[in-house]
C-alpha cells in the first residue's frame, strides 16, 4: 500500500521546458513555399504502435497504397528486431516490389549483431537509406543508461563505423546513411551537434552524397516554437549543412505535432517523416495527411495524391485495425459537414457565388478545400439536426432534388423540418426532409385536387382570359370557371366562385427541374387567406401553367387544414 501523501498542488512536480538562447531566429518570417521531403514510418514506427501489428497480408496492402499515393522514401521495418520485419524486407527485395524510384529505409540499433542482421536483410535492394538511431538525451543517459555524453557518442561512432564497412562491401545497390539521436527534444543543443558531427566524421557525407541527420521530437516536450527554435539552431550551427538532408520526426504527445512540423519546415528542415493520420506510439507521430493537405490549401502541391482521401482512410483502417476519427482533419466522415444553421446558410451562398464566378478560386465560407479534390461529394457537406437552418433545408433540396425554394418558403419548411427534429432528437436525413416536403406541399390531399383546365380570351376584355377547370373536391368531380389576367388569377376567381375559397396569390416562383423530355417545372405559390394567414403551394409537372395552377391548389389544401384541421388529411 502507497503511504505517501499526495502533494498539495500536482504540477509541482513539472518543470517548464527551458528556451533555447536565439533571440535572431528567422523562422518566424519564413512561409513554406515548398513540400519537404517526406518518409513515410508507417510500417515501423506506425506498426510497433499497434495493439495487433500488422501480418504480411497487411504490411503489402499499406506498402502498396504508400506507394500508388507518391511517397519516394518508405521506412519498411526493424528486420533484427522481428522475424515478420525481416521477412516483408526480403519479400519486396526478392520479388521486385519497390519501383526503381522508391527507396526502402530500414531502422537499427548501434549494436553489431543488430547492423549485421540489418545488412542481410536489404541484400540486392537497388537502394536503401540505413537508419541508426541511439538515445541521446540527459534523462536517459541517466536513468536508462548509466553513461555520460562521451559513452553515448562512442556507440553511436561504433554503430557508425559498423554500416560504413558493411556499405562499402554492399555489392549492387546504394546505400544512404541516416542518423537519429534519440530524444533530440530532451538533448542539450551542444551535445546533439557534437554527436551527429562525430557521426559524420566516420560517414564523411558530401553534397553529392549526402547524409540523412533526422532529429525525433521522441516525446513532444514543449510548445512548437521552442522545437523550431531547436531546429533553427542545429540548421545554423551544425558543419557541413550542404551536405546534409535535415529531416524531422515529430511525435504529438502535446497534440501539437502538426505545428511543430510546419514550424520545424520554417526553421530550415528539409524532410519530415511521419505516418498515415499519425498513428504511433502514445498520441502519435505527425499525421502527413494534416500536413500535406494544410500545404495544399495555400497552394501547394504537397506531392502526394490525396484525391481518393477514403480509400487512403479505408486502407490505413484496415491495415492499423484502428478508426479514423470522424472530426479528423481533411478525412472524417464530418469534416466537410455543417449542423449550423450560419454555416449552412453561408456554404450555400458561397456555393452559388462559385457558379456565377470565374475566377477558379475556391472561396466557400467554413470548406478550407474543395471536397472533390479529395474525392469526396457534395452529399454530405451539409447534414440536418435541431440547430440546422433555412440555408441548410435549402440547400439538401437543391443539391439533392433540384428545388430552389424561395427564401419565404425556405423559412416556413424549415420550421417544420426542425419541429421533426427536436422531436426526434436525431439527425434528419436528406430523404427524410424530402419526404416531409413531399407530404406537405406535393401530395394529393383534401379537400382539392386539380384535374385539367382550358383557357380562351375573354370576348368582353382583351386583357383578360376566361378559364374552365376540372377539380375534385372530396373526391366529387367538378367544373368551375373564372377570369383573369393570367391563369393562376383566373383559377384563383373560379375557386373563390365556384368553391368559396377566398384566397389572394401574392407572388409565385418558377424553374425547371432536369433537362430534355425528363424535365419537369416547378411553382411556388405564396397566397393569403381571408384572415391574413399565409400559406405556399408547390405544383410539379411538365407544364409550366399545369405546375403553378398544383401550387395553388396546395396553398388551398393548406388553409382548409388550418381552417378545419380534424376534416383535412392525407387523400386515400
Amino acid at each position: 500500500m502507497n503511504s505517501k501523501k499526495p502533494q498539495a498542488n500536482p504540477a509541482e512536480k513539472y518543470t517548464a521546458f527551458k528556451p533555447i538562447d536565439l533571440p535572431d531566429r528567422q523562422w518566424p518570417g519564413r512561409v513554406i513555399t515548398a513540400p519537404p521531403i517526406w518518409c513515410s514510418v508507417d510500417l515501423r514506427d506506425g506498426n510497433q504502435a499497434l495493439i495487433e501489428p500488422m501480418d504480411g497480408a497487411r504490411k503489402r496492402r499499406m506498402f502498396k497504397l504508400l506507394v500508388e499515393m507518391g511517397f519516394k522514401e518508405i521506412e519498411v521495418g526493424f528486420p533484427a528486431a522481428s522475424q515478420t520485419d525481416f521477412d516483408f524486407v526480403r519479400e519486396l527485395i526478392e520479388e521486385d516490389m519497390i519501383p526503381e524510384d522508391v527507396t526502402i529505409q530500414v531502422l537499427t540499433q548501434s549494436r553489431d549483431h543488430l547492423i549485421d542482421r540489418t545488412f542481410e536483410a536489404i541484400q540486392g535492394a537497388r537502394r536503401a537509406i540505413v537508419h541508426l538511431y541511439n538515445s541521446t538525451s540527459t534523462l536517459q543517459r541517466r536513468v536508462v543508461f548509466g553513461l555520460d555524453e562521451a559513452g553515448i557518442v562512442d556507440i553511436a561512432v561504433k554503430g557508425a563505423e559498423r554500416i560504413r564497412d558493411l556499405a562499402a562491401g554492399f555489392e549492387g545497390g546504394e546505400i544512404v546513411h541516416q542518423y537519429s539521436p534519440e530524444s533530440f527534444t530532451g538533448t542539450e543543443m551542444d551535445f546533439a551537434k557534437e554527436i551527429c558531427e562525430a557521426v559524420m566524421d566516420v560517414w564523411q557525407p558530401t553534397p553529392e552524397k549526402k547524409v540523412i541527420l533526422n532529429l525525433p521530437a521522441t516525446v513532444e516536450m514543449s510548445t512548437p516554437n521552442i522545437y523550431a527554435d531547436q531546429i533553427e539552431w542545429f540548421h545554423r550551427n551544425i558543419k557541413n549543412r550542404d551536405s546534409i538532408v535535415l529531416s524531422l520526426h515529430p511525435h504529438n504527445d502535446r497534440g501539437t505535432g502538426v505545428a511543430a512540423a510546419e514550424l520545424g519546415v520554417m526553421a530550415g528542415a528539409d524532410r519530415i517523416e511521419g505516418t498515415l493520420f499519425g498513428n504511433g506510439e502514445r498520441t502519435g507521430n505527425v499525421d502527413v495527411v494534416t500536413l500535406g493537405l494544410n500545404m495544399f490549401t495555400q497552394g501547394i502541391d504537397p506531392g502526394i495524391d490525396f484525391s481518393d482521401i477514403d480509400k487512403v482512410r479505408e486502407t490505413a483502417e484496415y491495415c492499423n485495425q484502428l478508426p479514423v476519427p470522424e472530426r479528423h482533419p481533411y478525412a472524417g466522415d464530418l469534416v466537410f459537414t455543417a449542423f449550423s444553421g450560419s454555416h449552412q446558410d453561408a456554404i450555400k451562398k458561397g456555393m452559388a457565388a462559385m457558379k456565377l464566378s470565374n475566377s477558379g478560386l475556391w472561396e466557400v465560407p467554413y470548406l478550407p478545400i474543395d471536397p472533390q479534390d479529395v474525392g469526396r461529394s457534395y452529399e454530405a457537406v451539409v447534414r440536418i439536426n435541431s440547430q440546422s437552418g433555412k440555408g441548410g433545408v435549402a440547400y439538401i433540396l437543391q443539391a439533392e432534388y433540384g428545388l430552389d425554394l424561395p427564401r419565404k418558403l425556405q423559412i416556413a419548411f424549415t420550421q417544420k423540418v426542425q419541429e421533426q427534429a427536436d422531436t426526434s432528437g436525431k439527425e434528419i436525413t436528406p430523404k427524410q426532409i424530402w419526404d416531409l416536403f413531399e407530404q406537405t406541399y406535393l401530395a394529393p390531399r383534401l379537400p382539392y385536387a386539380f384535374v385539367e383546365h382550358r383557357s380562351v380570351p375573354d370576348t368582353h376584355a382583351s386583357e383578360l382570359r376566361q378559364l374552365t377547370a376540372v377539380i375534385e373536391e372530396n373526391g366529387a368531380r367538378r367544373e368551375i370557371q373564372g377570369s383573369g389576367n393570367g391563369p393562376i388569377a383566373a383559377f384563383v376567381d373560379a375557386l373563390s366562385k365556384g368553391c368559396g375559397v377566398n384566397i389572394k396569390v401574392h407572388d409565385y416562383h418558377e424553374h425547371a427541374v432536369g433537362a430534355g423530355a425528363d424535365a419537369k417545372a416547378v411553382a411556388y405559390v405564396e397566397a393569403e387567406a381571408a384572415d391574413g394567414t399565409v400559406f405556399w403551394g408547390v405544383g410539379q409537372h411538365p407544364n409550366i401553367v399545369v405546375a403553378c395552377l398544383q401550387a395553388v391548389v396546395s396553398a388551398a389544401n393548406q388553409m382548409a387544414a388550418a381552417a378545419e384541421p380534424d376534416s383535412a388529411g392525407q387523400a386515400a
